[in-house]
């Protein structure tokens, strides 16, 4: 589909990568990998058509199409949500009033019998089964499944673009890039503005679908659940793994370890030709052999080994004052607003942001969203809150973007106005990561300089590796904190806030500019860290096994599911199923062979029991839809052979062998399926 050849990008002295050849095939799900800066986005801007490299091919055949989510696009406001959605079908409306057109020049025509009207009728038809083909007539259906797969409710359909955050609109045109159905899709960091169940279904959709995908995030649960194959960027060279995430981590570890023992053989070979040429240089006797060992050295190609991962170095929060034995307590909370006339507020990445502009603070809760039952415009973000967190918890909210979880930590914070009680316990000393912590950055300050003022004891010692393993090594120790990107900015406000002496966590959103082995390095700091934490996060697998106790946020209420991340989402996936509506979304059990210690943490007990829960649940919907198809044949064919049995009762029809042969064939197969229909009960029953 995509042939790559000799690939070649240059920016500076050293390429990024040289001498890349691979090929993207049909159904490839490939995860693009490698540290930050060695070439994943600029990869894919290649790809698509939008780069050039410096050298090499990439070759498209002229029908195939791509569909590319960047990170970072250019938005349009002056639309509805539907509206701007609706120009993915953009395509299809052209070929409507092509096929418009030509019906109606079929209709003023009446040289029924011309050669000239056989054509026009021929290319109706071309193009009219075209239209049908596109799914034209799917298209609002296929359009709200979309967008509510993606986060978004029906009341949303007809606000304008200009009334949603940044992260919202990325969502709508990733929403369009889906809806054009493209032979290949390229994704860069997709999950970045999704939630959990808007990351499920979007698993779904991609598992579902005929398409190639080639995708970059750091999302490792979703990457995994996702990929078939891994493409890695290191050293300068593209691998390509034929395997899935989990599996390509084991084999980079194997290959890794091979490159060492090379490397050290190679070091051992170029010490000793060293030493050798030094000890005999200058004998005549010996200046043939170190005239050939000073050749041997100039050709010797030097082995480079991997980036060393740093996911593994430990690192642990300065020891702390003990805190209350309840850090957090709240009693019946609440938090509403009042609209005034002018657009809802914006819908943030994380809560419903108050926008002074066109909202005041009401000093009741109101019992309804947006005035229902209220008597005024009005917004409820969530009321009747009842929790406790005892020290030492580790506690996750979660729930869909815009229902309150960054709206409640503000209210522990202090930071806004609430209704009800809210107490924080004694010695309580808070440490706050917030999505725009940044911003509050001393720009004049070097990052060493930011890490250097703030680290206490022993740690001083280790400043270096600490940067290292949040991706600050080497020269980049040494940049401004004002020349940094917003990502760089979030990585070193994360540190900082690693290194002070808190009793309580808050981090909102603490993974969004992590890669792996940073995520690996700051859960297992949270894991042996005494206090609590509280951490509203997407990233399942960042929450697998840190969590103990999960708060959902939604339709205004806050409820408590005691276990972990996937023990919340089985309980929860079977309380849809219960009310009987359908489930969007799956979770693949992790292969255990390719998951091994200590490259991966291995799945909690939970994250297993919950991945064979919903296997098991896939045989039953299997089933399910296999008795029902074949209910449904019964049916049909019971009801053909009353329409023989009326022909046949009338003397017209009565000897039409076709009649006759077609009801015996269609008797046959009757029996034929209701014993298959019994099959499929009994394994049906037997799995319920």
């Amino acid at each position: 589909m995509i042939s790559v050849e000799g690939l070649r990008v240059e920016f500076g002295v050293k390429p990024l990568f040289a001498n890349a050849s691979f090929v993207v095939n049909d159904r490839d799900r490939i995860a693009l990998v490698g540290k930050n800066g060695a070439g994943k986005s600029t990869l894919l801007k290649i790809l698509c058509g939008m780069q050039h490299p410096t050298a090499g091919t990439v070759s498209v055949p002229q029908e195939t199409t791509i569909g590319y989510l960047p990170q970072v696009m250019k938005l349009t406001d002056s639309t509805t949500v539907r509206e701007e959605a609706q120009k993915a079908f953009a395509d299809v409306a052209r070929l409507k009033e092509r096929v418009d057109l030509l019906e109606r020049q079929l209709g003023e025509r009446t040289d029924y019998e011309s050669d000239d009207y056989m054509a026009l009728v021929e290319r109706y038809t071309q193009e009219h089964e075209r239209y049908l083909m596109m799914g034209a007539e799917s298209q609002e259906a296929e359009l709200e499944r979309t967008l509510m797969g993606l986060g978004f409710d029906r009341t949303d359909f007809d606000r304008p673009t200009s009334e949603f955050s940044g992260g919202w609109r990325m969502r709508i045109e990733l929403a369009k890039i889906l809806m054009q159905k493209p032979d290949v899709l390229l994704l860069d960091e997709p999950t970045n503005h999704l939630d959990i169940e808007s990351i499920q279904w979007f698993e779904q959709f991609l598992a579902q679908s005929s398409k190639a995908v080639v995708l970059v995030s750091h999302d490792r649960a979703f990457i995994n659940n996702v990929s078939n194959r891994t493409l890695e960027i290191s050293c300068g060279r593209i691998i390509d793994y034929k395997v899935k995430y989990d599996e390509y981590v084991v084999l980079r570890k194997e290959r890794r370890e091979q490159q060492l023992r090379a490397y050290e053989n190679q070091q051992k070979e170029i010490a000793d030709m060293r030493q050798f040429i030094e000890r005999f240089r200058y004998q005549a006797t010996k200046a043939v052999q170190v005239q050939q060992k000073v050749k041997q050295l100039e050709k010797m190609v030097p082995i480079e080994v991997d980036e060393v991962d740093n996911s593994a170095m430990q690192l642990k929060f300065p020891p702390c004052l003990r805190s209350g034995d309840y850090p957090v307590i709240c009693e019946e909370v609440a938090k509403s607003y009042r609209l005034s006339p002018q657009p809802l507020p914006a819908r943030e990445g994380s809560g419903y942001s108050q926008d002074k502009s066109s909202t005041e603070e009401l000093s009741t809760p109101l019992p309804d969203r947006e005035g229902q039952g209220g008597g005024s415009a009005s917004l409820l973000v969530f009321d009747h809150v009842n929790m406790t967190i005892k020290r030492g918890e580790k506690v996750a909210f979660v729930g869909k973007n815009g229902e309150g979880k960054s709206t409640l930590v503000k209210c522990i914070m202090g930071e806004i106005p609430f209704d009800g009680h809210l107490k924080i316990g004694h010695n309580v000393q808070i440490g706050y990561f917030a999505q725009n912590q940044a911003q509050l950055l001393d720009e004049s300050l070097t990052v060493f300089q930011t890490i250097d003022y703030v680290a206490k004891g022993e740690i001083r010692l280790r400043i270096n590796d600490i940067l290292g393993a949040f991706m600050f090594g080497g020269e980049a120790s040494d940049k401004k904190v004002k020349v940094l990107s917003g990502g760089e900015r979030s990585r070193l406000a994360m540190i900082r806030l690693l290194l002070e002496p808190v009793n309580l966590l808050i981090l909102d959103e603490p993974t969004n500019h992590l890669d792996m082995a940073s995520k690996d390095v700051l859960k297992e700091a949270i894991k042996a860290f005494d206090g609590t934490a509280i951490i509203v996060s997407h990233d399942r697998e960042f929450l697998d096994g840190l969590v103990s106790k999960v708060y959902e946020f939604g339709g205004g209420k806050v409820r408590e599911h005691i276990g972990g991340i996937y023990d919340f989402l089985r309980d929860r996936s079977e309380k849809i199923e219960m009310r009987g509506e359908r489930i969007d979304f799956v979770v693949s059990k992790p292969d255990s062979k390719a998951n091994p210690q200590p490259v991966t943490p291995q799945p909690s007990a939970s994250k297993q029991n919950y991945a064979e829960h919903k296997e098991q649940q896939k045989r039953l919907r299997k089933a399910e839809r296999a008795v029902e198809e074949s209910e449904r044949k019964i049916a049909d064919m019971e009801r053909r052979l009353k329409e023989l049995d009326s022909l046949l009762m009338n003397p017209e029809y009565a000897s039409n062998m076709e009649l006759v042969t077609e009801y015996t064939t269609t008797k046959a197969a009757l029996d034929e399926e209701v014993e298959r229909w019994e099959k499929l009960s009994e394994e049906l029953e037997s799995l319920s």
